[in-house]
């Protein structure tokens, strides 16, 4: 799954986190994961799949999972 890989990637980049904490990880439980670190994920996610994420979607990104969840609507089979 060369998709999770680069979405576990961004996160293990930007959040600063292993990628043994991300399973149940939520936005702003950790350091990383404040409001610059969300904008900051939010754009490496969307130059690493070519997407351009809505606005209402990068607010609703509130988790690891949601995003999985938020990812699959642009066509990205994680």
């Amino acid at each position: 799954m060369e998709q999770l890989k680069k979405y576990n990637a961004a996160f293990v980049e930007i959040v600063g986190v292993s990628e043994d904490q991300l399973p149940g990880l939520v936005y702003q439980a950790t350091a990383g994961w404040d409001s610059v670190g969300h904008m900051q994920l939010m754009t490496q996610l969307e130059d690493v799949f070519g997407i351009a994420l809505e606005m209402e979607d990068i607010l609703e990104f509130s988790g690891y999972e949601k995003g999985m969840d938020i990812l699959r609507k642009y066509g990205v089979a994680l």
